[in-house]
């Protein structure tokens, strides 16, 4: 389903704001006093664990996976699978509310969850437009400074309803290059359904006419997807900082990769993806970038610590492991499937091509 369905649907309801772009939603919510049943919490909790991910595996799991025929029919079903695994729950996206400021929707926020935020009434505010409540700021709060520190510190007094902290600050923007409104906690953006930004990067190698990708394990101390397979560079876009900056910058922490080298990573596109889980939508925009390393005389190392250990593949065997397994970290998916596009992986004469690739971009990506 992709982005003109969700701009299309929702602003016929919202004559007064300009678009609608609705993104999947993970959740974890624990019990503070506030007007949500003890039960309901128990309920938030429990999407808080599911949320967290993780899976048992080791390296040899991955190379001794039998490898598909590449005649089966099921080859693009099973990359169509994937790609529905980051866009969750399309079907309830009426139970949030458009977060709205400066007449631009900016967000979204589910109706319980807004139940939390109705008394900071000097930071949020739930006017009407005809029948349809909307969430905005307060007027007192005009600058972009003025409203990240208020938000904040509602973020802060919500506590283990938003967890995993990082102190890492997103911009928050109507679309991507567009003035920001207020910065927001990281952890917190999908609780207020923002578009948030990322690069995902590709370090591939050619060797005896044979392409390989080299992938991440993550750290099985990671809160989120512990143990799981990643790209050798991936990471959200923080404020204040270029896509291409922050691939030289992730390079370097993640895998020890020159800034030498990292600079010649090409960008090749975005993908995009809308996820609902519980009282979560997760709004996302990957730029994908591709970098040819040496094929000899390089090997990855992690100085961030979130890396467990690096291995280099062959490029038919990681397809192989997307179609059999759920190794990948959910969203890798994505941009790896972008990636056998792209590299002629996935060819035309397959039942379903251009519906996978138009697949690739189910949120807005804009």
């Amino acid at each position: 389903m992709g982005c003109n369905y969700y701009c299309h649907s929702i602003s016929q309801r919202l004559p007064r704001f300009i678009s609608y772009t609705p993104i999947p939603i993970p959740i974890p919510i624990p019990c503070l006093r506030s007007p949500i049943s003890p039960f309901r919490c128990r309920q938030l909790r429990s999407f808080a664990i599911s949320a967290a991910g993780g899976s048992i595996f080791t390296w040899d799991d991955v190379f001794q996976l039998p490898e598909s025929p590449q005649n089966d029919s099921s080859t693009l079903s099973a990359f169509f699978d994937k790609i529905k695994l980051c866009n969750r729950n399309s079907e309830k996206q009426s139970e949030f509310m458009p977060f709205v400021i400066e007449d631009q929707i900016i967000g979204y926020v589910h109706h319980v969850f807004a139940d939390y935020l109705k008394p900071f009434q000097n930071v949020f505010i739930f006017p009407r437009n005809n029948s349809s409540q909307y969430c905005t700021l307060h007027p007192n709060l005009r600058t972009p400074e003025d409203r990240t520190k208020a938000v904040a510190n509602v973020v802060k007094s919500l506590g283990e309803l938003i967890p995993g902290i990082r102190n890492e600050l997103y911009p928050v923007v109507s679309s991507f290059g567009e003035p920001v409104f207020f910065s927001l906690e990281r952890a917190a953006a999908p609780y207020f359904g923002i578009k948030a930004y990322g690069i995902h990067m590709s370090g591939y190698v050619e060797k005896n006419d044979q392409k390989f990708l080299w992938l991440a394990k993550r750290s099985p101390t990671k809160s989120t997807y512990p143990g799981m397979l990643d790209h050798l560079v991936a990471g959200g876009l923080p404020h204040g900082i270029s896509c291409g900056e922050n691939v030289v910058k992730e390079c370097k922490e993640e895998a020890g990769i020159p800034r030498s080298i990292s600079r010649q990573a090409v960008p090749v596109g975005a993908v995009s993806y809308v996820d609902i889980e519980g009282y979560r939508m997760k709004r996302d925009v990957l730029f994908c970038y591709d970098l040819k390393l040496p094929a000899e005389g390089f090997v990855p190392h992690n100085e961030d610590g979130e890396v467990e250990s690096f291995r280099l593949v062959p490029v038919t065997q990681v397809a192989n492991v997307i179609r059999s397994t759920s190794f990948f970290k959910a969203n890798c998916n994505l941009v790896i499937i972008h990636f056998l596009f792209r590299h002629g992986y996935i060819r035309p004469e397959e039942f379903g091509y251009l519906r996978l690739l138009q697949s690739l971009r189910s949120g807005c990506c804009s």
